[in-house]
């Protein structure tokens, strides 16, 4: 089954996997060390994380390392952008009503 990254994301504990392994390429077993759940439940979610393309294995010996291809979350910066966009056109407008309100009260 394909995923998509936004399936990859939707889990707290994947986010924090992801957040992990963008600083370095870690194995499951030094993953789980982080987590209070089995290696398993790791795996689990570095299957899913592999589904959605957002990792990348390599294997180093008889280990295995995983780190984040950076790249795939492109595809949720361009999802956010959208709406950043429209909250800074808000925000400018609280702006401006706000300098209106400060200038009335002078």
């Amino acid at each position: 089954m394909r995923r998509d990254v936004f399936q990859a994301i939707a889990d707290p504990k994947r986010r924090a996997i992801i957040a992990l392994i963008a600083v370095q390429a870690m194995t499951p077993n030094a993953i789980a060390e982080n987590f209070n759940t089995s290696r398993q439940s790791i795996s689990k979610h570095l299957k899913i994380l592999s589904e959605c393309d957002l990792v990348k294995q390599e294997q180093q010996g008889r280990e295995i390392h995983y780190s984040l291809k950076i790249e795939k979350l492109q595809e949720v910066d361009a999802w956010i952008e959208q709406y950043r966009q429209i909250w800074e056109s808000r925000f400018d407008q609280l702006d401006n009503v706000l300098s209106n309100l400060k200038k009335d009260k002078k």
